[in-house]
């Protein structure tokens, strides 16, 4: 398949709680990146053996991230530690980060309180007080962002295509912006 995007690297990363998204919500929205001719990069795509911490680069290799939030995102230290890294590259102005809340509240991930929150603060148990606040200000900043939200009442497919125009108008605002 002809990438529309491929003369750089990955334009959107996507940071989501696998054990709770991969095979449902983000194998669709793969196929939709994937009909769009959208270059996107998704940790099932990279090499086994390799460091985790290559994801990391991909990060910075990337032009969006997509910060998919789940009532289980914060049971990983991985995709917290992902958002922390996201935060500071969108900091620097060299990522634009979109949060997707996927049938959890804004509220809750900003302000850590309901299953999100309970998850959450379960993952702090057996972390140190230092990671703590990094993915405090890493989610409530995030989370501050205007973004993209699915309910129960609204179908899935159509949330996709918003996500889908969503990118593509960035990408073509970040074309334009890098020509000018």
């Amino acid at each position: 398949m002809k990438l529309l995007f491929a003369t750089e690297a990955h334009h959107v990363f996507l940071n989501y709680r696998g054990e709770q998204l991969r095979y449902s919500f983000v194998s669709h929205l793969i196929d939709a990146f994937e009909r769009h001719g959208i270059n996107f990069f998704v940790d099932k795509y990279e090499q086994r053996g390799k460091d985790l911490k290559d994801l990391f680069v991909r990060i910075k290799e990337s032009r969006i991230a997509l910060a998919i939030f789940s009532t289980r995102y914060a049971e990983s230290s991985w995709c917290m530690d992902e958002l922390v890294k996201m935060k500071k590259q969108a900091d620097k102005r060299k990522i634009q980060v979109i949060p997707v809340f996927y049938k959890v509240r804004a509220r809750d991930v900003r302000r850590q309180t309901g299953e999100f929150g309970e998850n959450f603060w379960n993952l702090a148990k057996a972390s140190s007080g230092y990671q703590i606040k990094k993915w405090k200000e890493a989610l409530e900043c995030i989370s501050g962002k205007m973004g993209l939200s699915l309910r129960d009442e609204r179908p899935e497919a159509d949330f996709i295509k918003e996500i889908v125009k969503e990118v593509v108008r960035v990408i073509a605002t970040a074309r334009v912006l890098k020509e000018n």
